[in-house]
């Protein structure tokens, strides 16, 4: 299958960020003519949330229409800002992703183990909205915790896709090696194949 078909047959985004903020910014795909949104509606989000292990409640509650694809796409869009800013070394406003931390509702809880005690974040009851104040606490989290030199873009000149690289040298420079780093290798060769020719 050429790496074009295989595009197009992508209907979700890739979870390949190693990190759920990038993931988010990862629902964006593409330049110009090949920029896809991969949220089209509420649902869209919901499936992406469900994807990445984040429990947004019983089905049905109502909350899957426009104001979450909004909501959402919002969020990401403040995200990027967050993130290329402090990828650029340049300081960020938090004050917009702050609204979303508030929506978040826990409570700290001790529970007792064979290991002994231990205190836990119990969230209240899980909702889209929630959900989003869960991947608003991930963007934060990376912002003030992550190591930015290992948050990077992958370096085939028609990605867009971030990752966080985990990799024990720390030299990961692909999206993902089945995807853009074959792609990159099967160029190499055919320009090594001309070359000898």
């Amino acid at each position: 299958m050429s790496h074009n078909k295989q595009e197009a047959a992508l209907t979700e985004p890739l979870l390949v960020g190693d990190h759920p903020a990038l993931d988010l910014l990862n629902t964006e795909a593409g330049r110009g003519e090949q920029y896809v949104d991969f949220w089209r509606s509420g649902d869209d989000v919901l499936r992406w949330l469900e994807r990445c292990g984040i429990d947004v409640g019983p089905p049905g509650d109502g909350e899957a229409g426009d104001a979450l694809l909004w909501d959402a796409r919002e969020l990401r869009a403040i995200a990027r800002e967050l993130v290329e800013r402090r990828k650029q070394g340049e300081r960020g406003n938090p004050e917009r992703i702050n609204r979303y931390l508030a929506a978040m509702q826990s409570a700290p809880v001790l529970e007792w183990s064979e290991d002994g005690p231990l205190l836990r974040r119990r969230r209240s009851t899980p909702s889209p909205r929630q959900a989003l104040g869960q991947v608003a606490e991930s963007v934060a989290e990376l912002l003030a915790n992550g190591q930015f030199e290992y948050v990077r873009q992958c370096e085939h000149p028609d990605c867009v896709l971030w990752f966080y690289d985990r990799t024990k040298s720390h030299r990961r420079r692909w999206c993902s090696m089945a995807l853009c780093g074959n792609r990159h290798k099967a160029a190499e060769f055919r320009k090594r194949t001309r070359a000898a020719a």
